[in-house]
């Protein structure tokens, strides 16, 4: 029956083959047959088939009854189909052309969707490029199995060809793209740059909480992106107009600016300014955005010092994080973090260091320390109370930079030591690059006079027991 199907010379021939013979048709014959008959019309003159043309042989094979018994044959059993051929009949369709809201469409697709988790790369691969319209990429990165599943080989598969066809896309989709590339710490330039490109073109027409989620990627990743002249000063000015629309959003979208340093001076005005303060107090998400606002007016200390406009309102500060991130907490079993605090318990002593110490403006330290300047910790009996890390329960009335001044005090003396273990998480996928919230996390603690440890997990897994923990501390502080 294969040999019957490919050596056909016409369309009405590969019909006959196929609704004639029932008993011969196999599920893996179905493709071969729609492929066959996506060839024989290219060869033959008139307008393409799709759009429910019914001018031109295209258009006409799509009503004839054979057609019909052929699509109703697929539909009907296709429950039963291996994943190669529901594969290769959805790839076949859209090389045929047929319309995404046809039955024959829309069962491969449901069909596809259920069998997800049970593609190979290959035929989510194939899946995606055949189609690769709004409503497959859709239903791909809807899936919940797919989203919580890195795929690395399709990445860089869809790195290839996503460029050609970003055009296509509806916003919603793009930002499903974005949200799986977020979630799975992808740095992958030709993915983001391709995300940056069409929120370069199409940005205007955007509203704000679109506009997030596409930027978002890019802070993730501590990436910024080739276009990002031309992309920040736009994405300023959109927020210039929508900054009061959605606050929440406008902040968020402000917070990936900020990771990567970039600090829109005329959207600060409007986002400090008491109009927008007082909307975002009445609101639901308050607490939310005065704790995103509140990092954002610690930034601005920190690192945009020539800023002279409006600030916070010290009535409104509250700490970022009270606690360690949602992240560390899910992963703690899989942390060195737990390696690292019984090695440094039977190096110093519990008395000369705290572990998950929140520091002003929110940021959760792993381990702080004080080290004098011979590089013996000291324990905590020893540093004068005006010298240590200012309390994070009073961040109202707490001027960050006059703790940059008492922690810089006496360094003659001793200095606060922030070790900071970086799991594998805290770093974009394969790359030894902290994601963006980390490394902003860094700059800050540093620039309010902490010394920073890093003790990244690709030292630490070379680690084997406490002897071995105790060693390397020693070494490293």
């Amino acid at each position: 029956m294969k040999r019957l199907i490919e050596r056909s010379r016409s369309v009405g021939e590969v019909l006959r083959w196929v609704t004639q013979n029932p008993g011969k048709v196999s599920a893996s014959h179905y493709p071969i047959a729609l492929h066959k008959l996506g060839q024989l019309l290219q060869q033959q003159p008139g307008p393409p088939m799709g759009a429910g043309d019914s001018r031109g042989p295209a258009g006409q094979v799509l009503e004839q009854p054979e057609f019909h018994v052929l699509c109703q044959a697929i539909v009907s059993g296709c429950a039963k189909f291996d994943n190669f051929s529901i594969v290769n009949c959805l790839y076949a369709a859209a090389a045929l052309g047929l319309p995404g809201e046809s039955p024959l469409v829309r069962v491969l697709e449901d069909e596809s969707r259920s069998r997800l988790g049970r593609f190979n790369q290959k035929d989510v691969s194939m899946v995606f490029s055949s189609e690769a319209n709004n409503k497959a990429l859709e239903a791909i990165f809807s899936s919940q199995l797919f989203y919580e599943n890195r795929q690395e080989r399709f990445i860089r598969s869809m790195a290839e060809w996503l460029p050609r066809k970003a055009e296509n896309l509806t916003p919603y989709t793009m930002a499903l793209i974005a949200k799986y590339v977020a979630r799975h710490r992808l740095r992958e330039p030709r993915l983001l740059d391709t995300i940056a490109n069409f929120l370069l073109k199409r940005g205007e027409q955007l509203d704000s909480k679109v506009i997030q989620k596409l930027v978002f990627p890019f802070s993730r990743m501590n990436y910024r992106p080739s276009n990002h002249g031309e992309l920040f000063p736009k994405l300023e000015a959109i927020l210039e107009q929508k900054a009061g629309s959605s606050p929440l959003a406008t902040v968020n979208i402000l917070m990936s600016m900020f990771q990567l340093s970039h600090f829109p001076q005329t959207v600060l005005h409007q986002v400090f300014s008491p109009g927008f303060i007082t909307n975002v107090m009445s609101s639901p998400y308050a607490l939310i955005v005065r704790r995103y606002l509140s990092l954002l007016d610690a930034a601005v200390e920190l690192e945009f010092r020539e800023y002279r406009g409006p600030r916070l309102d010290p009535r409104y500060r509250v700490l970022m994080f009270e606690h360690a991130l949602t992240a560390d907490e899910a992963n703690r079993k899989y942390s060195y973090k737990g390696l690292v605090a019984e090695a440094l318990r039977q190096l110093v002593g519990e008395e000369c260091y705290r572990q998950d110490e929140v520091l002003p403006p929110g940021y959760c330290t792993d381990f702080l320390l004080w080290i004098n300047r011979s590089g013996t910790v000291l324990p905590l009996s020893r540093i004068p109370a005006a010298s240590r890390a200012p309390p994070a329960t009073s961040p109202v009335t707490m001027s960050l930079r006059s703790s940059v001044l008492a922690l810089t005090s006496d360094l003659q003396d001793f200095a606060p030591v922030v070790l900071s273990v970086n799991d594998k998480w805290h770093y974009c996928q394969n790359s030894d690059i902290l994601v963006g919230s980390r490394a902003m996390r860094d700059r800050h603690l540093r620039l309010l006079g902490y010394c920073l440890v890093q003790l990244p997990y690709t030292e630490l897994e070379k680690v084997s027991g406490i002897e071995e923990a105790k060693h390397y501390l020693r070494q490293k502080l």
